[in-house]
C-alpha cells in the first residue's frame, strides 16, 4: 500500500518538487510516480492510457499525496506541450521529468515494415527528445532540474543486442547517446540528465513471472542474481536520479540489471 510515511525520511527529500512521469499507467512509471509522490513529490502522470494513471493518482491521494492524469501520445508534439502547460497550470514549475514511455513490439528484422521501425523510434525517442525539451525550457527559467531517461542493457557497445528487437534496441542505443550530449548542453543551466539501464524487469509488458518455465530458466541463467527485477526496483534508481543526494551525477547511466551486462 502507498504511503508517505513508508518511503524514506529525509533521504530523497522530494517536498516542493513537481515531476513529470511518462508512461506512468502501468509498470515501471506507475512505480516511479508512486515513489516520487511517497518521497513529497508533486506528480502529473503522463500515459496514452488516462484510465490506468488515474487509478495511480487515486492511490496516490490515498496516501495523501498530490498528483494528477493526463493523457498523452509522446509522439504527438502538441501532447506533449498540453502536459507541460497542465502542469504549470496547476503547479507552477517543473523540477523532474522521467522520461519512462516505450514500447518494445518483438518483429524480425528481414521482414520489419519500415512504419513499424518509425513508430518505435517516434515513441521511444523522438518522445524522450520532445518531452526533455519541453521540460528544459521551463527547468532553464529557475535553472534547476534533474532529467531521468529510461533507457535499457539493450542500448549496444556497453550493453547487449536482442534478436527481433532490432527497432527498440536502435531507440535505447539512442536514448543514451542524446541524454550524455544533453547532459553537457544542459549542465550551465543547473539541470542534470541522468540514464537508467534496467535489465529483465517484470512488468504489465514483459510478464516474466508468468513465462514458459524453460523461457525464464535461461532469461535467469544470464543474470547472476538469478531473477527479473521489480518495478519497484528502478523506482528506486529514479528516485535517487530525481533528488538532490545524486547532485554531482550528470550524463552517466546507471545500469539496473542484477549484474547481466556484467556477465
Amino acid at each position: 500500500m502507498f504511503g508517505l510515511n513508508k518511503t524514506t525520511s529525509k533521504f530523497c527529500d522530494l517536498k516542493g518538487k513537481v515531476a513529470i512521469v511518462t508512461g506512468a499507467g502501468k509498470g515501471m512509471g506507475r512505480a516511479d510516480s508512486l515513489k516520487l509522490a511517497g518521497a513529497g513529490a508533486k506528480v502529473v502522470l503522463a500515459d496514452i492510457s488516462l484510465q490506468d494513471c488515474q487509478s495511480a493518482v487515486e492511490e496516490i491521494k490515498k496516501g495523501r499525496g498530490e498528483a494528477i492524469a493526463i493523457k498523452c501520445d509522446v509522439s504527438k508534439k502538441s501532447e506533449i506541450d498540453n502536459v507541460v502547460a497542465e502542469t504549470l497550470k496547476k503547479f507552477g514549475k517543473i523540477d523532474i521529468l522521467v522520461n519512462n514511455a516505450g514500447i518494445y513490439p518483438f518483429e524480425p528484422f528481414l521482414t520489419m515494415p519500415e512504419q513499424n521501425f518509425e513508430k518505435v523510434i517516434d515513441i521511444n525517442l523522438k518522445g524522450y527528445f520532445l518531452m526533455a525539451q519541453a521540460c528544459a525550457k521551463e527547468m532553464v527559467k529557475q535553472k534547476s532540474g534533474a532529467i531521468v531517461n529510461i533507457s535499457s542493457i539493450a542500448m549496444g557497445q556497453v550493453g547487449v543486442g536482442f534478436a527481433g528487437l532490432t527497432h527498440y534496441c536502435a531507440s535505447k542505443g539512442g536514448i543514451t547517446a542524446m541524454s550524455q550530449a544533453m547532459a553537457l548542453e544542459l549542465a550551465p543551466f543547473g539541470i542534470r540528465v541522468n540514464c537508467i539501464a534496467p535489465g529483465s524487469i517484470d512488468t504489465p509488458g514483459t510478464h516474466t513471472s508468468t513465462m514458459e518455465p524453460k523461457v525464464q530458466e535461461a532469461m535467469n541463467a544470464a543474470i547472476p542474481m538469478k531473477r527479473s527485477g521489480k518495478s519497484e526496483e528502478i523506482a528506486n534508481a529514479v528516485l535517487f536520479l530525481a533528488s538532490d543526494e545524486s547532485s554531482y551525477m550528470t550524463g552517466s547511466t546507471m545500469v539496473v540489471d542484477g549484474g547481466w551486462v556484467a556477465g
